[in-house]
């Protein structure tokens, strides 16, 4: 290693659940430095999710959140000329990440109104098993499950 690594951020928890995992989202959700708006936009979609299933958004969004994380991943070596696609394990802290990055990059890409019911019915999809971002997790695990025969290679 050429130098040292980057001292880890510690992160405020949100002014309304007292989570640190809910501000970590709504990092990731905001524009150029647009906190208040992101963290509107993450309220009012889980005020949506709960009017539309009856039950507690933030569990619902914990549930959707745990079924879009990849528990394995593929990543490209080069071994003699070749290029390999190798699986490995995701370290904890990366699978969160990951998750909340395919949660709210296939939630922008829905044909909804607004953002928040954009982010609601990611919310309620992923937590039923279904939803693009679930597929992009099931297509990487299945990848990483053809990919098997190479495993030896990992570093």
């Amino acid at each position: 290693m050429r130098k040292s690594k980057p001292k880890k951020r510690i992160l405020l928890p949100d002014p309304k659940f007292n989570d640190v995992l809910v501000t970590r989202f709504v990092n990731n959700l905001m524009y150029s430095g647009k906190k208040g708006v992101g963290f509107q936009l993450f309220y009012d979609a889980l005020e949506k999710v709960e009017a539309r299933t009856k039950e507690n958004g933030l569990e619902q969004w914990r549930t959707a959140l745990n079924n879009v994380m990849p528990a394995v991943e593929v990543k490209s070596r080069r071994v003699g000329g070749a290029t390999f696609q190798i699986p490995s394990e995701v370290r904890p802290d990366r699978k969160i990440s990951v998750g909340i990055k395919w949660m709210i990059s296939y939630a922008r890409k829905r044909n909804e109104k607004s953002m928040a019911d954009k982010l609601a019915g990611e919310i309620i999809a992923a937590a039923k098993g279904e939803g693009a971002a679930v597929k992009k997790r099931d297509d990487t695990h299945r990848m990483a499950d053809a990919n098997k025969a190479f495993s030896h290679f990992r570093v």
